[in-house]
């Protein structure tokens, strides 16, 4: 797993965590009973955005970490991904094993 996919799982991880933290704790200005004219009743109250960003970092790093550690041990492989068997065959370089457990099915 190189640097760049590391930083990609750590960025999708992160985004996703951020819209499951978004709704939580959210108060409306509806809810508190004081709307400003010219916004929704539903548009957040107090929004701290600092405390936001760092719950879903933490999160994010736990489950990027998580989801890195799960590729890195070969648990879920990319090829395990592979429905349509789009991908070529693995190479010798690439995965010995399942090139040496098709020889000897055949």
């Amino acid at each position: 797993m190189t640097i760049t996919s590391v930083i990609v799982v750590y960025a999708v991880s992160w985004f996703m965590v951020l819209f499951i933290v978004l709704p939580i704790g959210l108060r409306t200005q509806g809810d508190v009973g004081e709307i400003v004219p010219g916004t929704h009743a539903s548009a957040p109250a107090n929004f701290d955005f600092k405390r936001t960003v760092k719950i879903t970092t933490l999160w994010a790093v736990i489950t990027g970490s998580l989801i890195c550690a799960i590729i890195l041990s070969g648990v879920i492989k990319v090829r395990d991904l592979d429905v349509f068997h789009r991908m070529n065959p693995p190479t010798e370089m690439q995965e010995p094993h399942v090139i040496e457990r098709r020889t000897h099915t055949n």
